[in-house]
């Protein structure tokens, strides 16, 4: 039983899940803000990447395997234009 719930704490994705909806609406409002943001963006796409990264390492349903390399692709575009942001 210990063996079980240690699986299943370790596949457990809710967490990275939840950070990665908190790195989302913090680059929305940073989108809002006056001034200079690339920086930021970057960096907040630089952790989404890191959550997703952690939610494919952790996962074994193939369905989210092909989500994390879509987002991945689409947070490797959206860094390239992060980087043109002042």
């Amino acid at each position: 039983m210990t063996e079980i719930g240690i699986i299943a704490d370790k596949s457990d994705i809710s967490e990275e899940v939840s950070r990665l909806s908190s790195h989302i609406e913090q680059f929305r409002s940073s989108l809002n803000e006056n001034g200079p943001v690339g920086r930021k963006l970057d960096f907040l796409l630089q952790e989404m990447n890191r959550e997703v990264n952690t939610i494919g390492s952790k996962s074994t349903d193939t369905r989210i395997s092909s989500n994390v390399v879509e987002l991945k692709t689409i947070l490797e575009k959206m860094r390239e234009q992060a980087q043109n942001v002042q």
